[in-house]
């Protein structure tokens, strides 16, 4: 621990973002050559420091520089909230994309992605959220009369013990449909992918059986379906039917069989669930659907804990930098519960990051580790 204790709680938790990466940013994009004082460590620093602590306002932002911590972890003294707001709307979203990305593969290289893809298919859950945004401000955002938003379409790493995190994000004007997303986020053949009947599209479906994609979804109740085999049933089975079907009507239908299952919810509805797995039983297909629920709990933290309901910016690019900056944040949470082997949940990681962030790292570390400090 004694590399750790010249860190601040704050500093350690920042280290994953690689000044390396950074530099070779700033010299693709020319980040700093206008700019003599609020370089992009220093911005960057500050604005996950304001994501994590929800700071609503970039005047707000502005004036947490009061703080002698901050200004020594940020090396500002002081900036203007419409300096911070320039920044925000300038700097390319490509920029915070690479860091995203870049915290990403260090997530798959602690979590031993690799070696786990040789033994087991791994599960990314895709789904989509809207985030609204202020009508008068963002009407480059309209997709009704009377609201703006954008939407949120992320593919989910899903692991057990509560580790999941997020590997790929697009970002659309909310009256983007969903479906049109799976062929971005759908790139990996030796993934299972888990998602809602937003994105439903049997041509699509076909193209991804056709090219050895797997994945199960949900099928509307009024969909048109035609039995081809009845599977038998394990008689502990919590199946409801089992069968081998062919899907859509003769002007839109798929051209492959497919599997529907039919199950009872935990609240007795009664769910339609459709893949191309026929080597799974009934039930793991069906445990395997239930897995949608982590990316929900992701989308509910990102509104709840980083504050992703108000926007600092009113341009596009700016509002897509902030989704970023967030994600930014829940990726060096889960890299802090990684590097600890913590049980801690990212919010009791979060917590406890806030309580002290100019406190000894190591003291943090071990409060995170649940290990009692000497």
């Amino acid at each position: 621990m004694d590399k750790f204790t010249r860190k601040t709680s704050f500093e350690q938790w920042f280290t994953p973002i690689s000044s390396t990466k950074l530099e070779e940013l700033v010299e693709t994009h020319q980040l700093n050559y206008y700019t003599k004082k609020l370089r992009i460590v220093s911005f960057l620093k500050l604005l996950v420091f304001a994501q994590l602590n929800e700071t609503e306002s970039l005047r707000a932002v502005s004036e947490t520089l009061f703080s002698d911590d901050l200004q020594k972890a940020t090396d500002l003294e002081s900036i203007s909230f419409s300096q911070l707001g320039r920044r925000l709307n300038q700097i390319p979203t490509e920029v915070f994309q690479e860091l995203f990305l870049d915290l990403v593969a260090q997530i798959h290289e602690k979590s031993q992605y690799e070696q786990r893809r040789k033994t087991t298919i791994p599960l990314k859950i895709i789904d989509s959220s809207t985030l609204p945004l202020n009508l008068n401000n963002h009407k480059w955002a309209e997709f009704r009369k009377t609201k703006s938003g954008i939407k949120l379409h992320l593919r989910l790493v899903f692991l057990e013990k509560g580790c999941s995190y997020p590997d790929k994000a697009v970002l659309t004007n909310a009256k983007e449909h969903d479906r049109g997303q799976l062929e971005v986020l759908v790139d990996d053949q030796e993934c299972m992918y888990v998602f809602d009947r937003g994105y439903l599209d049997y041509e699509r479906f076909d193209l991804m059986t056709d090219d050895g994609y797997f994945f199960v979804s949900r099928l509307r109740k009024n969909a048109v379906t035609r039995v081809v085999e009845k599977f038998e049933r394990p008689k502990d089975a919590h199946v409801l039917s089992d069968e081998m079907v062919l899907i859509g009507t003769p002007q839109n239908r798929a051209e492959n069989y497919f599997r529907l299952i039919k199950v009872l919810d935990s609240k007795g509805n009664e769910l339609h669930l459709i893949t191309n797995r026929f080597d799974l039983s009934a039930d793991e297909i069906a445990e395997l659907y239930k897995s949608r629920w982590a990316i929900e709990l992701f989308f509910k933290w990102l509104k709840q804990h980083l504050n992703i309901k108000k926007f600092y910016a009113q341009s596009e690019q700016g509002v897509h930098n902030q989704v970023y900056i967030a994600m930014i944040v829940y990726c060096l949470h889960v890299l802090a519960q990684l590097h600890t082997n913590s049980t801690k949940t990212y919010l009791k990681i979060s917590r406890l990051l806030k309580a002290a962030p100019w406190k000894s790292a190591h003291l943090w570390l071990r409060k995170i580790a649940g290990k009692a400090v000497p």
